[in-house]
């Protein structure tokens, strides 16, 4: 392998993996936000034995969790476009 073949396999390498941590770190942040809440409904259902109540209010909380993460990515995605 040749020094421009090898500069250019690092380039694409490096690239890659910039990408591929970016995508990692938004699927972490969507999953540990919806399972905060929804773990958080769950315990204070069994504390308060208000059994379905609170565990939906965890998922509504946890979706609306993802969707503001998710809108934060895409408004970041198009400021770098432009």
């Amino acid at each position: 392998m040749t020094t421009k073949e090898n500069e250019k396999f690092t380039d694409y390498f490096g690239r890659s993996v910039r990408a591929l941590s970016d995508y990692l770190g938004i699927g972490f942040q969507i999953a540990v936000s919806f399972s905060f809440f929804v773990l958080g409904g769950y315990w204070a259902d069994e504390k308060l034995g208000t059994s379905p109540l609170l565990l939906l209010a965890g998922v509504v909380a946890g979706m609306t969790g993802m969707v503001l993460v998710l809108m934060k990515v895409v408004k970041k995605a198009n400021k770098k476009n432009r």
